[in-house]
């Protein structure tokens, strides 16, 4: 039987180029990056190379990226790093109820730890409520974390509309994105949204699992959160899998070689989807926003009657994968 995966939102396959770019760093391409041995330097100089690629895609530069072992480790290292350092200038931070957990998970952890959090509200849509952020910011605010998109019904945060807002602010509010589901599915510049920290993941545009990064714009002070030997830089401590980087930087080349291209077919194929199921399946209800504010990737439904699990085994036994939510 033919099997179909309809679960890209929450992981998708590696390209054959991206495991291909992998492969002699499992073998013959060993050495550290920091190693001042034969092949050191090289290495050294591939890290730079790779860090170039990621950076070049969001309009960033390369000291501005850290790879880490996954997007949830960059969250943390964003915030709890963060935060960390700069609670001398400030202890509220402002999240919304919609945000993927990892925001929501250490904004629970801060808030035990003495921090003041305020939950933004976000309507039918999972937008969040501009207003309410608008009358959030207070002299003590030091940071807002937001999801780009959500990781779950799809909706578009206005990332700039939000940057605007906190700049409104007579101190710097830091900005961090959770970009995840974002990244390779629109485009993102950083400077030009106003993004002082972003997370995004390898395995969300068929790279591989087990390696993220951090974008840390220059200026934007990060204490470290994993301590041990500093072979790279502050936030990457101990070993690191260089196949893994380089899977993730060929994954970049291929996804944004005509990024343009990507989007309009991704909207092309989620429109087909909906029309359908609209057409074909009765008492069915769209979750998140239809249009402008809804990732090209993103189709969720719930429908009368029948539980979402219950449609995923039916769906699995007939060789096709879909979810209840995302990772």
């Amino acid at each position: 039987m033919k099997k179909y995966y309809f679960d890209n939102c929450k992981t998708t396959q590696p390209a054959p180029e991206v495991v291909d770019a992998m492969l002699p760093y499992l073998g013959e391409k060993f050495i550290f990056p920091a190693n001042f041995v034969l092949g050191g330097s090289t290495a050294a100089e591939e890290l730079e190379t790779f860090k170039r690629t990621v950076a070049d895609s969001i309009g960033a530069q390369p000291s501005e990226i850290h790879f880490t072992s996954s997007g949830t480790a960059a969250n943390n290292i964003a915030i709890k790093g963060f935060l960390s350092e700069n609670a001398k200038n400030g202890t509220h931070i402002i999240v919304s109820v919609i945000d993927y957990p990892d925001l929501l998970t250490n904004a629970a952890f801060f808030e035990k730890s003495g921090f003041e959090v305020t939950y933004l509200q976000s309507d039918d849509q999972g937008l969040i409520d501009l207003e309410q952020l608008k009358g959030s910011i207070r002299k003590d605010t030091i940071m807002m974390m937001t999801t780009f998109v959500n990781h779950t019904v799809g909706s578009i945060q206005p990332i700039k509309e939000i940057r605007e807002i906190l700049d409104t602010a007579d101190h710097k509010v830091a900005l961090h994105v959770d970009a995840g589901q974002a990244y390779g599915k629109l485009p993102i510049d950083v400077n030009e949204l106003g993004i002082d920290l972003m997370s995004i993941s390898a395995h969300k545009i068929h790279g591989p699992q087990g390696v993220g990064a951090l974008f840390q714009k220059k200026g934007i002070v990060v204490g470290p959160v994993i301590h041990g030997i500093n072979r790279i830089d502050n936030h990457q401590t101990g070993g690191i899998s260089m196949a893994n980087i380089a899977g993730f930087a060929k994954a970049v080349e291929l996804t944004f070689s005509d990024l343009d291209k990507t989007i309009s077919q991704l909207k092309e194929l989620s429109s087909y989807l909906m029309e359908k199921i609209e057409a074909t399946i009765p008492y069915y209800m769209l979750n998140g926003p239809k249009g402008k504010n809804r990732a090209p990737h993103n189709v969720n439904y719930s429908f009368d009657f029948i539980e979402g699990e219950a449609i995923m085994l039916m769906l699995d036994i007939a060789g096709i994968s879909v979810a209840t939510g995302s990772a």
